[in-house]
């Protein structure tokens, strides 16, 4: 079957390079950097011992050649047939055709044990010109390198099973460790040369002698980019009757899918567009030659690849996108997603990108510039001992101890991620209805880190409606307090700092909600609220409970969208200002407001609450048991 292929191959080396410039985790970039698969070593030339062929193999450590004792090829190698002693013809040729009917997985990670047959035939070792034995064994892939291996059992784990099954020498050329060869093989160094410089020294004897060269290899594979089903983007080609394959003409574009009488192959085996009327499959070019569509599809990753570009000027008619528009907005300043992602989509999309930036499309190397693989929510699962899982309502307690109700099975509970396979999930549309949209979007920016994975509790929701709450109280209905509008405006610059500074660096968006609670706190025991005050906290609360923020904004006799309003700056002289209020508590119990110096340590903090006259009334006579400072909050707590 034909297959359309992407040669992302060609881009190996730059989606290597490029990882560098990214802000990635470390860890999704190290996975993209195991499935580029890079491999530096050499291509060792080996003669044929009694004839004139030879074959190529790469190694990673040219360094141990002189331990190689035998050669093995895959099953598919075109050497297999020439090469094979006419003795052994009957066991290879039964070999090789059981080989190729298995998986590549059930030829490496799956297969238990090594087969192989001889060929009969010998290759000569370049290093000493030893003669050493050719097998045909399934664990080599044609797909992988050059389908042909040198096999180092002395210093190869893979090798060595091999060679110890079959009996083939096994010998040792790089000194250390500690178990005798035969048992373990071992890699420490070679004539005295640390590897990375016996590997130099290998591979520059083996081009000064013209028997091979350095080479890097990678396992990325070209991307097969064909699929034999009907929904997908038809490609925009046409065959010709002579076999040249034709771009279709502006005109003809786009290509949309046509109406067929089966989403299924036909009876010959050609894909479901193959199905389509003869109006649909011929087309006639410019130059009045008759062309038949090509039939297969792009697979999903056609439009994963590029989808981002097409936001930015989505109802554009005339072209996938405005230039001005693609130089003003990209690269993506932050992508979120989770880590399955890594070597498909992520990898896919870098490529894509990369080809569009050479053909001058776009003007960035790279789509995604930052990225964060989110955490998920966790919710308590309930499971019997043999694996069956239960829905909460069909659970109840017994003397502490969850059951199912019917049967009374005991039941294990945990915290697991949300699943409908574990019948956990919190549907958020029973929460909505109960709580409102800011609520369940605060909470959930609340209860952690976007990175971190956190349990689901209803009593949270609770919390922040209840904080909710409080704040259109601070715009409708509020009762004052004792606090001066001087602490408010001290308070609001210090929220407009962190909340700026925690929503930017994305990971902290809980601390940012913290300090919002923090303010209303303090809002709530001011004498009086400026409107001005009022409004710049809503800018503040806007993105994180945009509903509420928009209605408060209107509450205030303000027009049109609070998110399109100039986002508030801190003046950093406010936050320095000479004194702080600081809540006395005795026992827990405010007794007093201390006005001391913003600078204050915890000793001077400690010692005006112990003189002040209020304080000392509620604690004459009585032993101090513990003082307690929250600088932070700007508190001290004494008990007594």
């Amino acid at each position: 079957m034909h297959q359309w292929m992407l040669k992302i191959t060609v881009y190996a080396e730059r989606l290597l390079e490029d990882l560098d410039l990214l802000d990635w985790p470390d860890g999704l970039k190290e996975m993209q950097r195991h499935w580029i698969g890079k491999s530096e070593g050499a291509d060792i030339i080996f003669d044929i011992k009694d004839s004139d062929n030879t074959f190529t193999v790469f190694t990673t450590r040219p360094d141990t050649l002189f331990g190689a004792t035998y050669c093995v090829l895959a099953p598919e190698h075109p050497l297999v047939s020439e090469i094979t002693h006419p003795d052994a013809a009957s066991a290879v040729n039964a070999y090789v055709t059981e080989a190729v009917n298995k998986s590549d997985l059930q030829r490496t990670d799956l297969a238990t044990e090594k087969t192989g047959v001889f060929t009969g035939a010998y290759a000569i070792n370049p290093c000493n010109n030893a003669p050493i034995p050719i097998w045909v064994a399934d664990y080599v892939l044609m797909t992988y390198g050059t389908g042909a291996i040198m096999a180092v059992p002395g210093h190869d784990e893979r090798d060595h099973e091999f060679a110890s099954a079959f009996g083939i020498s096994i010998v040792e050329v790089i000194k250390g460790g500690e178990k005798p060869i035969e048992e373990v093989p071992f890699v420490d160094f070679l004539n005295g040369l640390r590897v990375a410089e016996a590997k130099e020294k290998m591979i520059a004897w083996l081009e000064c002698e013209g028997r091979g060269t350095r080479q890097v290899q990678y396992r990325l594979r070209d991307w097969l980019f064909s699929r034999q089903r009907y929904w997908g983007e038809p490609f925009p080609l046409a065959h010709l009757e002579d076999g040249t394959i034709v771009q279709l003409p502006d005109e003809e574009l786009p290509v949309e899918l046509p109406p067929i009488d089966a989403y299924k192959p036909t009876e010959d085996g050609k894909p479901p567009l193959a199905r389509a009327d003869e109006e649909w499959l011929k087309v006639r070019l410019p130059d009045g030659r008759i062309a038949t569509r090509e039939t297969n599809i792009m697979p999903q990753w056609a439009g994963s690849c590029w989808y981002y570009l097409r936001f930015l000027d989505a109802h554009n008619t005339e072209a996938p996108f405005d230039t001005a528009l693609e130089q003003y907005w990209m690269p993506v300043d932050l992508y979120m997603g989770g880590a399955e992602h890594a070597v498909l989509h992520l990898l896919y999309a870098r490529f894509w990108h990369k080809v569009l930036y050479d053909s001058g499309l776009v003007s960035t190397q790279e789509p995604f510039q930052g990225l964060v693989n989110q955490g998920t929510i966790l919710a308590e699962s309930y499971q019997d001992d043999a694996g069956k899982y239960y829905y909460p309502h069909e659970v109840e307690q017994n003397n502490g101890k969850a059951v199912a109700k019917t049967s009374g099975v005991p039941l294990n509970v945990q915290l697991e991620k949300m699943s409908k396979s574990r019948f956990n999930v919190i549907n958020p549309d029973d929460v909505i209805d109960r709580y409102g949209a800011d609520a369940i979007r605060l909470y959930l920016l609340f209860i952690g880190p976007v990175t971190a994975s956190t349990p689901w509790q209803d009593a949270g929701v609770e919390g922040v409606y209840r904080f909710l709450q409080r704040v259109w109280r601070l715009v409708i209905d509020e009762d004052s307090g004792e606090l001066t509008e001087s602490e408010l405006w001290r308070e609001l610059h210090k929220t407009i700092k962190q909340v700026t500074e925690d929503t930017e660096s994305i990971d902290k968006m809980n601390t940012a909600i913290s300090q919002m609670m923090i303010f209303v706190n303090t809002a709530t025991q001011t004498k009086t609220l400026p409107k001005e005050t009022l409004k710049i906290f809503l800018h503040l609360l806007a993105p994180y409970a945009p509903h509420i923020a928009q209605e408060l904004w209107h509450r205030l006799s303000e027009a049109g969208f609070i998110a399109h309003e100039q986002w508030p700056t801190h003046d950093e002289a406010v936050l320095t200002s000479a004194t702080v209020t600081i809540i006395a508590q005795v026992n827990g119990k405010l007794r007093n407001r201390l006005q001391l110096p913003a600078d204050a340590t915890n000793k001077e903090i400690e010692e005006a609450a112990l003189a002040d006259e209020r304080v000392q009334r509620f604690i004459e006579g009585k032993p101090i048991r513990k003082v307690i400072v929250v600088p932070n909050r700007n508190l001290i707590n004494i008990v007594v």
